[in-house]
């Protein structure tokens, strides 16, 4: 059992090990030795009589427990990171603070190249970031109730009381274990066999989710997808999920990048084309960091992701 206060250091550990797969580098984000993480993750794995890391010959990569133990600790290390952020946020009292909030994609993927280069810049040097990381439907909700804050979303379905303007493009593919049956499947996959298949899916009101049901239902007949194998909150989770043999799943391309070079994924060819928009929003005016973030992001897509100019709606 975990003790009445649960181990915020721990479950970052686990968090910072789903994303880089070395405790090492896992370690050292959190400003300890490997050594001191490694005993830190085997006393929480004591108390919980579960494995949650192992070893590979790359690195060290969770377990199917650890993967649960993440996804149920998600929302308690995202509130904790909201309250840290929040605080920090004072420390630059008298100068400006941009608030972002963005989908998990952009959160993991990009947000972090265009803060840097946002900090190489004049204006945005001395700025403090505020940032908050959801759903689609999460930053459309608050970029409503903040005005002058800035949201990036991956949904198709942006409405049209806030301003947005389309920062790139990103491709989701259909991915399954290398023992699934498609995985050596000679012919793609129709958008009919993939609507009647449990997938490992994202939450409702994620925009991966929302591109797929979408995309199905333009289809002449339109297509429903019958009710996921699993819903879980983030793409860390379900690259285990998919790898452990759950089921298929439909994720960004870049998410899983990684796994495909490393062959703990398979890519499966469907006939459905499944492109989504990355989207800014706001609403209101922001300030002159945030205007300038925005510039940086519709000039300097991350690889792996579709760049676009359009014009300001």
């Amino acid at each position: 059992m975990l003790a009445d206060e649960p181990d915020l250091v721990t479950l970052r550990l686990l968090r910072l090990l789903a994303d880089h797969e070395s405790l090492g580098t896992a370690a050292a984000a959190l400003g300890m030795s490997q050594q001191a993480a490694s005993a830190r993750l085997r006393r929480q794995e004591r108390r919980l009589g579960r494995v949650l890391a192992t070893r590979t010959r790359t690195g060290s990569r969770l377990t199917e427990d650890g993967v649960l133990v993440l996804e149920w600790a998600r929302p308690l290390l995202e509130a904790a990171d909201r309250f840290a952020v929040a605080m920090a946020a004072l420390d630059h009292s008298g100068e400006p603070v941009v608030e972002v909030a963005a989908s998990q994609t952009v959160s993991e993927e990009l947000l972090p190249q265009w803060l840097t280069t946002l900090r190489t810049t004049p204006v945005g040097a001395g700025a403090g970031v505020r940032l908050l990381s959801g759903n689609s439907s999460f930053v459309l909700d608050h970029v409503r109730h903040h005005p002058g804050s800035l949201g990036f979303v991956e949904t198709p379905d942006v409405p049209d009381d806030l301003s947005t303007a389309t920062v790139g493009h990103d491709d989701l593919v259909l991915v399954v274990a290398p023992t699934h049956p498609w995985a050596s499947r000679g012919r793609p996959v129709t958008a009919a066999l993939l609507a009647r298949t449990p997938l490992v899916s994202r939450e409702s009101g994620s925009g991966t989710r929302r591109t797929l049901e979408r995309a199905l239902a333009s289809l002449d007949p339109p297509l429903r997808p019958v009710p996921p194998a699993a819903e879980l909150t983030s793409s860390t989770g379900i690259r285990a999920a998919v790898a452990s043999g759950l089921a298929p799943a439909v994720i960004s391309r870049t998410s899983v990048a990684v796994d495909l070079q490393a062959s703990r994924l398979v890519l499966v060819p469907c006939r459905l084309p499944l492109r989504r928009p990355l989207t800014a929003v706001w609403r209101g005016r922001p300030g002159e960091e945030a205007r300038l973030l925005l510039a940086i992001a519709q000039r300097q897509p991350a690889p792996g992701f579709a760049p676009e100019r359009p014009a300001v709606r």
